[in-house]
């Protein structure tokens, strides 16, 4: 009996050591608190509808005419911004790697019930192979986002995996809560 445990035990041990393991979630700072109840902004507002899954929005943080503004562009085509208000100026945003290129948020259209992604905006492996964020990845209607540089495409609907070009990391994700398309998001690490 006691070798049948220690068999089950070494098996049980071999199993769960096996393998290349994978962090779901990004260990890169990342801290976005977006309140669109009250900004009602409509280009988010279509990612953050879990029953209009396959829309993915780009947020990122900037300046416009002095004033410090959410820019929001989605890969439906849309485009818009919305004015920082004092509460949201009160918040220490960090929005991806490099904090100008910003995150994309969005509901994958394999799952069901769809799950809510975000991904950092950057090439994770143009990123990892320079150390320099400057590899922003462009996002196109059926839900990839390719990089000019590596060449790489990754499907934001699959957990950004890598869907064309060489192997390499998938998107660099985090952790996302949304209480609807005109609620609260939430994108942290």
């Amino acid at each position: 009996m006691r070798h049948i445990a220690i068999i089950l035990l070494c098996l049980t041990a071999f199993l769960t050591s096996c393998g290349d393991t994978e962090n779901e979630f990004s260990s890169y700072r990342c801290y976005l608190v977006f309140q669109n109840d009250r900004h009602q902004d409509m280009t988010l507002a279509s990612s953050l509808n879990p029953n209009a899954p396959g829309i993915f929005c780009r947020v990122s943080f900037g300046a416009k005419n002095g004033a410090q503004c959410y820019f929001f562009e989605s890969n439906q085509g849309l485009s818009s911004y919305k004015t920082a208000m004092a509460t949201d100026l009160q918040r220490s945003n960090i929005v991806g790697v490099y904090n100008e290129s910003g995150v994309i948020v969005g509901y994958g259209n394999i799952n069901f019930p769809a799950t809510l992604y975000a991904y950092d905006s950057q090439c994770p492996n143009c990123y990892k192979d320079t150390g320099k964020p400057a590899y922003r990845l462009a996002m196109n209607s059926a839900g990839t986002a390719s990089c000019k540089r590596c060449k790489r495409e990754y499907d934001m609907n699959n957990g950004g995996i890598i869907s064309s070009g060489d192997k390499g990391d998938k998107m660099i994700r985090y952790r996302a809560a949304a209480a609807g398309p005109l609620g609260t998001l939430t994108v942290t690490n």
